[in-house]
């Protein structure tokens, strides 16, 4: 299975020379928590995160409109290509502590980018089926019974 079936449809990119607001925007629009960077050559030059958002922008005072995306991304280190397995990705990911990895081809033009909800939703059936069977309980019923939903004002339902 190539890596490129693990992402989402249509990486979600903006250029180097876009606005904060620009790559906020993108990131809302495909519901997504990373946008890509990319250079005039479309080649990858960074990832813009939600965690960038928090960490470098929410509370600097800046302007979302004028601030350009290039000065808070943060600059690219490790690519993924299609050759990549998606384990070797899962692996980088989680010893990188990266949400996303984008997968690019010989030139560095993003083709995609794989998040680990995308590993997660794919593997989502096998993971629920190893993670009952080392419930001691019983790993007929489903667990979702013992799980409540607050409401807003914080008094747990039946």
């Amino acid at each position: 299975m190539s890596l490129l079936e693990w992402c989402d449809e249509g990486p979600a990119i903006v250029s180097a020379l876009a606005s904060v607001e620009d790559a906020v925007n993108t990131m809302l629009d495909k519901d997504v928590g990373a946008v890509a960077i990319i250079d005039e050559q479309g080649i990858v030059a960074g990832m813009f995160t939600e965690r960038d958002v928090l960490a470098k922008f929410a509370l600097s005072g800046r302007d979302a409109k004028s601030t350009p995306v290039r000065e808070l991304m943060s600059p690219m280190v490790e690519m993924a290509t299609e050759e990549t397995t998606a384990a070797e990705a899962f692996k980088v990911m989680l010893e990188r502590h990266y949400r996303h990895l984008p997968v690019v081809d010989a030139r560095g033009k993003v083709l995609g980018i794989l998040s680990i909800r995308n590993i997660l939703e794919g593997r989502i059936d096998d993971l629920l089926a190893e993670l009952d069977a080392k419930d001691p309980g019983d790993v007929t019923k489903s667990n979702r019974q013992n799980v409540i939903q607050l409401p807003s004002s914080g008094t747990p339902r039946p």
